[in-house]
């Protein structure tokens, strides 16, 4: 039987071992923590159960599933959990608060319409509705779509070559608009989207993404995102080591990779460490699933001469985006969905975790008083905050909490959020608190930057037994999400399987979803790239007064065209 040896039990370490045992190799993951999941765990609060109850549940940040996902609930639909799935354990949001700190809050709610060839013109009613809704002048919304309508015209070859290298900010024109137009369309869109800047992020990137965030408010039957109904680890990771136990899956926890021994262009060894010294590990084939700031130090000039673009992995930026809690006498559950603090200074969103618990009985969880929890993700660590006038890095646990208690109460002072109610708070065990220098952060996270597409490697590397599944590895998702590092640990699978000349089936990889009535358009922005003429003019253009119109007979007449091929096709 073929051996792989999976370094990383993370998302991407797990998924790559579910699909290789699946097709039956024999697999160990080498996991440094006592608990697997990677950021995507749960945790208890260290001692704070009492009375024989269970300790209050925490995670390293609340797990969120947009609607564009699809590797992960594929992958959550074959674990098996209590006579269902995995993927029975998601539950749907219905709403997206918008707070500021001026209490100009909007709720955005799905948009349940009949999904059709015309996505986009109801996707730009919709969303025309949202940005008057926060103050964005008219004409700047008709911009905001010219350039989407733009980015979704442009073939892939402009993509990587023109818009991959221009920053969202810059390809918004932002600095040439409102401030409402940067607040919520440049800066705060991306603020949101793994605790990215707007001035750095690659416009391809974050203009795709956003769009595929935008389909899903409006495809019908589609959701704009899921939420687990518990715990993470509960409902899903637990079970899902269970499954790969069963598959038999060695998992082995408390080992840390010391080394990668790479020789005459191959990995001969690896060389790990644990409570009983150094070992060396020896497998046909090895998929690094290690977060890049920890891959990075393994790499050695030998893995570099045989796969040069492990050279480029220090050029890849991580950055801070951690988890806090507060435990709540009375449940306060702002809204049925996520809470984005789109002014907040330490770029907060948020999450009432207890509304989409109902199987949870916190009852029997701490010393029995907590009735609801308040999950909060803090991206923003570089910042000076309103109320301790100190950035988050410099802050002890206890000054955090005082600043995105304020924070949160500055966008919402209706009274619901009264400090009487926080019965305790607890801040990812992650960040390391000055002791007695600076504080440090465990588990950084890849932030996509402009450009960055040229330093991220393949899943299958130039060296014939080394794969990578990690969210820094090139995906259709490209951004550092649980999305990107399960469809990476697929790539990486799908290569193993060529390598050894397997008849198995291969891993199933999904592009992103794009309006196919626009894929003429990009077909003819083909020719104009190749001809270095400039960006084919989208076919839609909207109007100052919101309304979507066709920009020109051509499009009208493709336009038509394409409509008539899906009515065919339907019937």
């Amino acid at each position: 039987m073929t051996s792989v040896a999976v370094l990383g039990g993370g998302i991407g370490g797990l998924t790559a071992a579910h699909e290789l045992a699946q097709r039956g190799f024999d697999v160990t993951v080498y996991e440094l923590r006592d608990a697997f999941g990677g950021k995507a765990r749960s945790m208890p609060v260290p001692g704070s159960g009492t009375g024989k109850r269970d300790d209050l549940p925490a995670e390293h940040g609340f797990r969120f599933f947009p609607g564009f996902y699809r590797h992960i609930p594929d992958t959550m639909a074959r674990i098996p959990y209590k006579n269902r799935t995995v993927a029975d354990h998601l539950t749907a949001s219905k709403r997206m608060l918008l707070a500021q700190a001026n209490n100009g809050n909007e709720l955005i709610g799905i948009a349940e319409r009949p999904s059709s060839l015309d996505d986009v013109e109801v996707m730009i009613r919709f969303m025309w509705g949202v940005g008057v809704g926060l103050g964005i002048p008219p004409p700047e919304i008709a911009w905001f779509f010219d350039r989407l309508l733009t980015l979704l015209c442009s073939c892939d070859e402009r993509r990587f070559g023109e818009w991959e290298l221009v920053s969202w900010w810059d390809f918004m024109g932002a600095e040439q608009r409102s401030p409402a137009f940067q607040k919520f369309l440049a800066d705060g869109m991306t603020r949101t989207l793994v605790a990215a800047r707007a001035h750095e992020m690659s416009a391809r990137t974050g203009g795709l993404i956003l769009c595929q965030l935008m389909y899903d408010l409006v495809r019908g039957g589609g959701r704009m995102d899921q939420v687990l109904d518990g715990p993470t680890s509960e409902v899903w990771i637990d079970p899902w080591i269970a499954h790969l136990t069963g598959l038999g899956v060695k998992l082995r926890s408390g080992c840390q990779v010391a080394a990668i021994d790479c020789t005459s262009g191959r990995i001969t060894h690896v060389i790990i460490g644990g409570a009983g010294g150094p070992e060396r590990v020896v497998a046909d084939h090895y998929v690094a699933a290690l977060p890049v700031e920890r891959l990075r130090t393994l790499v050695s000039p030998a893995l570099c001469e045989a796969e040069p673009r492990l050279a480029a992995l220090p050029q890849l930026v991580v950055r801070w985006m951690n988890g806090a809690m507060f435990y709540l006498y009375r449940d306060v559950p702002l809204v049925r969905g996520h809470a984005i603090f789109i002014d907040s200074q330490w770029a907060l969103t948020a999450i009432s975790q207890a509304q989409f618990w109902p199987g949870i009985d916190l009852s029997q969880r701490g010393d029995g008083s907590v009735q609801g929890i308040l999950s909060v993700d803090i991206s923003e660590w570089k910042r000076k905050g309103r109320h301790v006038k100190k950035t988050a890095m410099k802050c002890s646990p206890a000054e955090i909490q005082t600043e995105v208690w304020g924070e949160l109460v500055d966008a919402i002072d209706d009274g619901s959020l009264d400090p009487a109610n926080v019965h305790s708070f607890f801040l990812d065990p992650a960040i390391q608190p000055p002791n007695p220098t600076k504080a440090a952060n465990l588990e950084p996270l890849l932030v996509n930057t402009k450009g960055s597409w040229a330093d991220r490697p393949d899943a299958v590397t130039r060296i014939p037994n080394l794969f990578l599944a990690a969210d820094f590895v090139r995906t259709y998702t490209d951004l550092a999400t649980m999305e990107a590092a399960n469809e990476a640990a697929r790539r990486a699978v799908n290569g193993i399987l060529d390598a050894t000349g397997s008849t198995a089936p291969r891993c199933p990889i999904w592009t992103l979803r794009e309006p196919g009535v626009l894929a003429p358009f990009r077909k003819l922005d083909q020719v104009r790239w190749r001809l270095g003429r400039p960006v084919t003019k989208p076919p839609i253009r909207v109007k100052p007064d919101g309304k979507p119109v066709h920009s020109g007979p051509l499009a009208r007449g493709l336009l038509a065209v394409m409509r008539r091929m899906h009515t065919g096709r339907r019937k």
